[in-house]
């Protein structure tokens, strides 16, 4: 079977500024390089940059953090096996690690050619309707996620093509850009036909520093910038997704995930554990298997209940919750300066807020009461038919995403040999990214066609410096 289904992409994000004496020259503003807070910032911009531990931490944590990493990046592999603490792998998976997706905890790529191997896109899956909590309903077959990979002697579930067709398009002085739009087919579906009316998403694996800050912002401040019905006429109405938490099996506020499906970090480390590499945990006990395929493979493979151990979980979960943020790099550079007043001048900033304070609760003391620059609000936007994967989660309605933080973004191409931007990886830098925002968003993309190419350029580095 095959399906072609064309794609979209994220809301992008910008960062609010201040006018300095001289006119379109942004001011430099106390403390902004330290973008993490005063512990949560890392000053290695090389290879390790999205590597780093966030400073004062205890020595028990940071041997949390040593040992975390090290399951972050191991290998797990199928049960049984001489090493128990990383056996269990599957039945039916994405990735061998978490590292796979998350290279030097970094940023994935989408494939390079059409027949090339997924690592680091994964397909969610649903049909119409929601389950009993209110999330996506997964395919009766598939599952809410395609899994490519399988270990021996189980089949996978389909093999996906990735081909690309070009858009060209210009700007305001004439000159010409071109963006590229995805195209998925599915091919050698392993259990039979999808369900009538499925709806897939891409995913691609974003770079994680900073989650544990983000974790910690209080729900309030939140809220604050929530503007559900545009009440001041700007054209932005971000609002939160809220969504099941397993652990305290209660509706709460979602923070983490492309469209802020995932309440906390516990939560969405279980769910990439269970999903991603097939591995069973306290919080998601069941492998990833549909009535069936458990029918199918009754008797596979089994690494212990649960596959991963409480106590490993946790160091993992400290490990994400502990990644310091790369300082800001040349924040008092003129033409960065000059492409800070232009993000707010086209009101970039009115999503993509720039500051933050975390607040005083959470387990890691280091992380409390930290001023933080993340570029982002963490609420839901429409983001124009254009974008719209079309399928709902939760609140988040088929054209909403979560504003990503753009804390990082110009030391993907350092860590991760690539530039590749947006949920789906179709961007091929953050020009591109921009140029795909619609919806809430398109006015400021309209203004940013509308720049000369000197200013274009100035706004692009500011970006990049973050």
């Amino acid at each position: 079977m095959r399906l072609l289904l064309l794609f979209i992409a994220i809301p992008f994000i910008f960062s609010a500024c201040k006018k300095g004496a001289n006119d379109g020259i942004a001011q430099v503003e106390p403390d902004e390089q330290y973008v993490g807070g005063a512990n949560g910032t890392t000053f290695d911009f090389g290879q390790n940059a999205f590597g780093g531990q966030v400073n004062g931490l205890s020595p028990e944590q940071s041997g949390f953090f040593v040992t975390g990493n090290s399951f972050f990046r191991s290998n797990w592999i199928t049960a049984p096996a001489s090493v128990q603490s990383l056996d269990g792998l599957g039945p039916i998976f994405n990735a061998i690690s978490c590292s796979s997706c998350h290279f030097k905890d970094g940023r994935a790529k989408p494939p390079a050619q059409p027949e090339d191997p997924l690592n680091g896109l994964l397909f969610r899956l649903s049909i119409p309707g929601t389950d009993a909590y209110g999330g996506p309903l997964g395919d009766p077959v598939y599952g809410g996620q395609l899994q490519d990979k399988a270990i021996l002697n189980v089949q996978n579930e389909a093999r996906v093509r990735v081909s690309y067709q070009e858009i060209s398009g210009q700007y305001a002085d004439g000159a010409s850009y071109s963006l590229r739009q995805p195209v998925y087919e599915f091919l050698d579906l392993g259990f039979g036909d999808f369900a009538p009316g499925m709806m897939f998403s891409p995913r691609i694996g974003p770079q994680m520093p900073g989650l544990g800050l983000l974790e910690i912002i209080p729900e309030a401040d939140i809220i604050a910038f929530a503007d559900e019905t545009d009440s001041d006429q700007n054209g932005i109405s971000g609002r939160p997704n809220y969504v099941w938490d397993v652990e305290t099996q209660q509706v709460v506020m979602g923070r983490f995930g492309w469209k802020a499906n995932q309440p906390n970090l516990s939560q969405q480390t279980a769910g990439a554990f269970n999903g991603d590499l097939g591995i069973t945990s306290t919080l998601f006990p069941q492998d990833h298997l549909s009535p069936t395929q458990q029918q199918q493979y009754p008797n596979v493979p089994n690494g212990g209940t649960p596959e991963i151990s409480d106590d490993i979980f946790q160091k993992v979960v400290s490990y994400t919750r502990t990644l310091a943020v790369p300082a800001r790099r040349d924040h008092d550079d003129q033409t960065v300066l000059r492409g800070k007043f232009l993000f707010n001048q086209v009101n970039c900033s009115g999503c993509h807020r720039p500051l933050m304070n975390t607040g005083l609760g959470g387990e890691i003391a280091a992380l409390r009461d930290q001023k933080i620059w993340p570029y982002t609000d963490l609420l839901l936007h429409d983001m124009g038919s254009g974008l719209a994967d079309n399928r709902p989660d939760f609140l988040a309605t088929g054209t909403e995403w979560r504003t990503p933080p753009l804390w990082g973004i110009g030391l993907i191409q350092t860590v991760n040999q690539h530039s590749f931007l947006l949920h789906d990886g179709r961007a091929r830098n953050i020009e591109e990214a921009i140029l795909w925002h619609a919806g809430e968003a398109e006015k400021s993309r309209d203004e940013f066609k509308k720049l000369s190419k000197a200013d274009r350029d100035a706004l692009l580095k500011f970006v990049e410096s973050l």
